[in-house]
């Protein structure tokens, strides 16, 4: 089970290589966000592909390519793959639930985001894969948050469904820097910390980012750190088909 909890956490981790360009380009800020005002990832459908080396509490390190399906708001496909072109794991998160296939571990999840937290201890949801991994506050700020500016940060503080949520929103890049979730009963948390930015469509994206997560197994609790280098992005205005089966 931890081998497959694993390929639902690399969808948290996505570095992304479908471009026009295979060159990255550095996002240069061009000016400081004065009134809280981030950026958003603006697409409808999205491709993309993914290196990413996991880090387990055991010591083991894995390290793989992902290819990348989305369509906003709506659905994440993904498919893993440890080289050679072999298929290790492919999944399918919607609104609804989280579907992992493990192909090497014979192993499946098909939960709902309800049962999946009563299992792992983290709470999830497709809002928050795409904001996690686009860089973006974790949920809508309304009145209830807690924001104030300190130096280069905006740090704003979100309680939603018994999880408090702990981000920077950098002032140059109008992105999330940092950013901490921890369940109110302590039973799982998420890290997200992104060191640099790209440019894509003259917007920043994450480039290399760190993620940690602690959850929940039957053996007890366990950590993960996710490294992961986005080097592109291609958002496509074309529909995507979603190529899942079980």
């Amino acid at each position: 089970m931890n081998k497959l909890f694993a390929g639902i956490v690399f969808v948290i981790g996505l570095g992304l290589l479908f471009s026009c360009s295979k060159k990255t380009i550095v996002y240069q800020a061009d000016g400081k966000m004065e009134d809280f005002s981030p950026v958003y990832t603006d697409y409808e459908y999205m491709s993309a592909k993914a290196k990413v080396v996991i880090e387990e509490e055991s010591g083991k390190i894995t390290r793989g390519s992902m290819n990348l399906r989305s369509k906003k708001d709506s659905v994440l496909w993904f498919m893993i793959s440890p080289g050679m072109g072999m298929e290790a794991v492919r999944g399918l998160i919607t609104k609804e639930k989280i579907q992992i296939k493990d192909r090497i571990g014979n192993e499946e999840v098909n939960l709902t985001f309800e049962e999946f937290e009563s299992i792992y201890g983290l709470k999830l949801s497709l809002e928050i894969f795409q904001n996690v991994l686009f860089a973006n506050p974790p949920h809508q700020v309304d009145y209830k948050d807690r924001l104030v500016r300190v130096g280069k940060s905006f740090e704003l503080t979100q309680v939603r469904d018994k999880v408090r949520y702990f981000s920077k929103v950098d002032v140059n890049y109008r992105k999330v820097s940092e950013m901490v979730s921890n369940s109110l009963d302590d039973r799982g948390s998420l890290l997200a910390s992104y060191a640099t930015f790209q440019e894509v469509d003259t917007k920043p994206f994450p480039f290399e980012v760190l993620y940690k997560l602690a959850y929940q197994l039957p053996e007890g609790g366990q950590n993960t750190i996710i490294h992961v280098e986005w080097t592109s992005v291609d958002p496509h205005s074309a529909p995507l088909s979603f190529p899942f089966k079980f």
